[in-house]
């Protein structure tokens, strides 16, 4: 194959891409600006980026086939800027999300619904960076993130990013990078989904307590570089009530290394939250275990 088939056939495929989710992409209205777009990752249950919703009543969608339908809101997370509505009679054969994780350098388009009776609107790039956690100019920590380098644009949030064979990569949350477009991967964002349609909610934990990175002493059973250095514990807090002191060390929860702040939070979710999980920690030098009950943030 020449150059010149080689490049008509991606040009095709692209272009077979995004007709293949086109259909699954909604235009959604929840603002008063600059309608975003939705995924219909379900029977009549669109995935959205929640900074498009700026409310949660008096919302609608836009399909591809030119109908407008009311929706419902049933919930969002903050975390992962991703909320899930209910449109009843939609009807909408739901996107396929990509199998596996997305890869360096692998091309990926952007996808927009523009509107009623209009077809989809699309943006190429490749993936730029995969890595997680990422603090976001919003506030929430995203414990994942794809970031590509297709242009991000009005109305791009909350529609697909998806391979040249039309599966869904991730969700666009392209409101949190300076320039950048970044997505939330597709296997994230259904599991959210799927908690937001049953909950309207995600647990988020808490131990109560203030801490500060630290190198490990040595001497211990652990081979962890470092922990977190216990300063400060909140009265009544669950790691009150399980003994945590000021001056331990976290060294481990739940079986799992705890080195920074960033590895704590994203411990503290789903189904450990109100559950008792052990903790390792380094008092004065030696290694201990205690059991702590994962709070749940109001």
């Amino acid at each position: 194959m020449d150059s010149r088939e080689t490049l008509t056939a991606l040009s095709e495929a692209m272009a077979d891409a995004v007709a293949r989710v086109g259909s699954s992409i909604v235009r959604v209205h929840g603002r008063r600006r600059h309608p975003g777009s939705g995924v219909v990752y379900a029977a009549d249950l669109v995935l959205t980026a929640g900074h498009v919703l700026e409310r949660e009543e008096d919302l609608s969608v836009d399909t591809a086939d030119g109908r407008n339908l009311a929706a419902r809101f049933l919930g969002r997370d903050h975390s992962t800027d991703l909320a899930v509505l209910r449109v009843d009679g939609l009807g909408v054969e739901p996107a396929t999300p990509a199998g596996g994780e997305a890869r360096v350098g692998q091309i990926s388009l952007a996808v927009a619904s523009p509107g009623r009776g209009e077809g989809p609107r699309a943006t190429m790039g490749i993936v730029s960076s995969v890595g997680g956690p990422i603090r976001t100019r919003r506030g929430p920590r995203l414990e994942r993130y794809i970031q590509t380098d297709a242009s991000p644009y009005p109305g791009l949030s909350g529609g697909p990013l998806v391979d040249v064979d039309g599966n869904v990569v991730g969700i666009m949350v392209a409101g949190w990078g300076r320039g950048a477009a970044f997505a939330v991967p597709a296997d994230l964002a259904w599991r959210v989904a799927g908690t937001l349609q049953e909950r309207g909610t995600v647990k988020r934990g808490y131990l109560g307590i203030l801490s500060q990175p630290v190198r490990l002493p040595g001497g211990g059973d652990t081979d962890k570089k470092g922990g977190l250095l216990v300063v400060g514990v909140e009265d009544g807090s669950p790691a009150d009530r399980g003994g945590l002191m000021v001056g331990d060390i976290v060294a481990t929860l739940d079986g799992r290394p705890v080195e920074d702040t960033d590895d704590l939070l994203a411990l503290l979710s789903g189904e450990r939250v109100g559950s008792p999980v052990p903790v390792g920690v380094v008092r004065g030098g030696e290694p201990r275990d205690l059991n702590v009950t994962v709070g749940e943030r109001g």
